[in-house]
């Protein structure tokens, strides 16, 4: 839309951005045409794409748009095109370069061999402050393509290239596009990549994960998520990826639970080489289910949906080994259970959990029993005391001695095990029938 204001005034509407430039009122009506027709004529044989990068100030809403290739003949955007309205809001992206000028100042400050239309300052969840993420072509030092986190030129991590060992024997081509966001519904930043090696394009996907005291987080290639969507999704790109795995749906924009536990059942399938299984529990006191899912004897997830949000309280915990049984919850009283054991059932650990107000699984507590008089207070049953095992019980809670009454009072009921019953299909099959109820 082009409209003239008072005579001495341009503005200039768009879909996905705004930009307004204001003509002093002693300009006259000629200057105001010459713009005009000189931006007419510059839009008809620009070839329509967005090859630089451009930041567009809206007021206070910065939006900016990243394209790592001009359209395509069909008229579309490519497909290796990187739209920072998803990176904006997920991790605060702040463009590198304006209009495409500084690439030579991000080769002077990262050196000559990193890939600066590919490079970008971010705020991940993984680590403090802004940080640059900077990929780099092989070199002559380095073989390999490669990644650095660097924040005030210290590298805080170095980020493992992954090739398909279809690929093993191509050469590095090009990397494509980069995205950052949430991919698993964890809370933390993931990171999405498409790369060329020889005539063949693939993703790899990159889940992040948080230290505890703060120390800096970590990237861990997705072997199998990546596999699979290099070869279901086509044609590959971004926009395309997000289809694929939530119909192009952020975490909060689920307009119900069943639209938001198919994103992550179709998740948990494509993650995974083996036959993941699903239930619908009714874990805390609502009216809205919980989705537990993974590979029976193995490993077990379990995802809340508030609001529009998918929150995971579990993440693929791991049992059936080591003494862990599994883990238990009483139906609508917000309580998990699980028992474990260390030395050959010598030591027991009872460890309670619920969803606290910020809509994670916190501990409540953890009883640890020795079932063994441990004389020496070391903590493990040694050859002189394996005689009390079995005749001897006592628990602590908090390191302080408990009662048999202080521990059953984290009891809340019935507990039963997280069982899972369904395959995809058949919770597909679920979810549409809760729709329609």
């Amino acid at each position: 839309l082009l409209s003239f204001e008072c005579f001495f005034g341009l503005i200039f509407d768009e879909r996905e951005g705004y930009f307004m430039m204001k003509y002093g009122r002693n300009r006259g009506m000629l200057t105001v045409f010459a713009f005009f027709m000189f931006s007419m004529f510059s839009m008809l044989f620009s070839g329509c794409a967005i090859s630089e990068r451009e930041s567009v100030d809206m007021g206070e809403v910065k939006m900016e748009e990243v394209s790592s290739q001009k359209m395509e003949q069909t008229g579309e955007v490519s497909d290796k095109d990187i739209k920072l309205e998803f990176l904006q809001e997920d991790t605060g992206v702040e463009d590198t370069q304006e209009a495409g000028s500084d690439f030579d100042e991000i080769k002077k400050q990262f050196g000559e061999n990193c890939i600066s239309d590919q490079t970008f300052e971010v705020e991940l969840s993984e680590f403090q402050g802004k940080v640059y993420f900077v990929p780099f072509l092989p070199s002559s030092q380095d073989g390999e393509f490669s990644m650095q986190i660097i924040q005030d030129g210290e590298v805080l991590e170095e980020i493992r290239a992954y090739v398909p060992e279809r690929l093993k024997e191509e050469s590095f081509k090009s990397l494509d596009a980069v995205s950052f966001y949430d991919v698993n519904y964890d809370g933390n930043t993931d990171l999405v990549l498409i790369e060329t090696y020889g005539n063949f394009m693939f993703t790899a996907v990159y889940y992040g994960g948080s230290l505890e005291d703060g120390q800096n987080g970590y990237f861990n290639i997705q072997e199998q998520l990546s596999e699979n969507l290099s070869n279901q999704v086509e044609p590959l790109s971004i926009p395309k990826i997000r289809e694929c795995l939530s119909n192009g749906k952020k975490n909060g924009e689920f307009s119900c639970y069943q639209e938001a536990f198919e994103a992550v059942a179709k998740l948990c399938e494509l993650e995974s080489e083996d036959r993941q299984k699903f239930s619908l529990i009714y874990f805390d006191e609502d009216e809205i289910p919980e989705l537990a899912t993974g590979v029976l004897g193995y490993s077990a997830s379990l995802y809340l949906y508030r609001d529009g949000k998918v929150y995971t309280l579990m993440d693929r915990w791991r049992y059936g080994a080591m003494g862990n049984a599994g883990y238990e919850y009483v139906p609508r009283k917000n309580s998990l259970r699980n028992d474990n054991s260390d030395f050959a059932g010598a030591i027991h650990y009872t460890t309670y959990m619920s969803v606290g107000s910020r809509l994670t699984l916190d501990i409540v507590a953890e009883i640890e029993t020795f079932l063994f008089d441990d004389v020496n207070q070391n903590g493990i049953p040694d050859e002189d005391e394996l005689e009390s095992l079995g005749n001897y019980s006592v628990s602590y809670i908090d390191g302080k001695k408990a009662t048999d009454e202080e521990c059953q009072a984290y009891q809340a009921g019935e507990y039963e095990f997280m069982d899972l019953t369904m395959e995809f299909e058949e919770l597909l099959e679920k979810l549409q029938e809760k729709a329609q109820e």
